[in-house]
């Protein structure tokens, strides 16, 4: 009887870990969720912005006021709304300081990359203040801070779905599932990589974002992008994951820097072996 009991038991907690998408944290998983809720808003307001031409019409301040208006919302929603459990103790708040840092290296030194090896090119002549690493690259294009603003909802949105669709299926409870979470990894990250520069790929940007080899990118290049998310959705994946291990500010600080220069590294080597596509 008592075996049958514990049985009917360790089935029903399979069950449940196997169903599994929003993480057992508590505290996790309201992020997650308001992560989600938020990731079509921010959308909407991106295109609204391309289909009015505010882009190109728009001066320095108004799109910084824009930029603001799709990244703070990360911040300030939850500070008001989020569970109490003090805020510098919060998962959305390490979430944020997580893809701050980041969103931070990939606009100030990764960007080097993408104008010189895949060809990427900002024309925002409206948008004069810009932020960009002196020494790293030859292009001598800036990098608008507003990308830095657009960058931090994009990579929320990114590592939050990467990392339930991750979970859902690490818990599937497929034999041997754990020797896929790389190649998992590689595939979530280059299909993000791939949607993104699908979608800027539009006649609405044509003059303001593009790639100097559209098919390339989208072949080669995305290959390329997805180094970001190879070397920072495993990292991202594990904060706070478990209730009773959650991680402190400095942890997600190192954890943020580490990925940064994990990433920093597999560009240097796509640079050396592929050169510009």
């Amino acid at each position: 009887m008592a075996e049958s009991a514990h049985a009917e038991n360790q089935e029903i907690q399979r069950s449940t870990h196997s169903n599994r998408w929003l993480s057992a944290n508590p505290d996790k998983a309201w992020a997650e969720r308001f992560f989600l809720i938020y990731s079509p808003i921010w959308m909407i307001s991106m295109a609204a912005m391309m289909l009015t031409g505010w882009d190109k019409s728009w001066g320095d301040t108004a799109l910084l006021l824009h930029g603001a208006s799709i990244a703070l919302p990360l911040f300030i929603i939850p500070l008001f709304t989020a569970p109490l459990a003090g805020v510098l103790n919060s998962y959305w708040f390490k979430a944020n300081l997580y893809i701050f840092i980041f969103g931070f290296f990939g606009n100030y030194v990764g960007s080097e990359y993408f104008f010189d090896v895949l060809g990427m090119v900002y024309n925002y002549p409206n948008a004069s203040t810009s932020l960009d690493a002196t020494l790293v690259g030859n292009s001598n294009q800036p990098v608008p801070v507003i990308m830095y603003f657009y960058t931090h909802a994009y990579f929320m949105t990114y590592h939050t779905t990467a990392i339930i669709l991750l979970r859902r299926i690490m818990n599937s409870g497929i034999p041997m599932i754990g020797l896929l979470f790389m190649p998992l990894t590689f595939a979530t990250g280059y299909c993000w990589a791939w949607v993104e520069t699908k979608a800027m790929a539009n006649p609405l940007m044509t003059t303001s974002f593009y790639y100097k080899n559209m098919e390339a990118m989208l072949a080669y290049g995305s290959i390329i992008y997805a180094t970001y998310f190879i070397g920072s959705f495993p990292i991202f994946y594990f904060i706070d994951e478990k209730p009773t291990a959650r991680w402190d500010n400095v942890k997600v600080i190192a954890a943020g820097l580490s990925a940064s220069m994990i990433v920093f590294y597999l560009l240097e080597i796509c640079a050396n072996l592929i050169g510009s596509i």
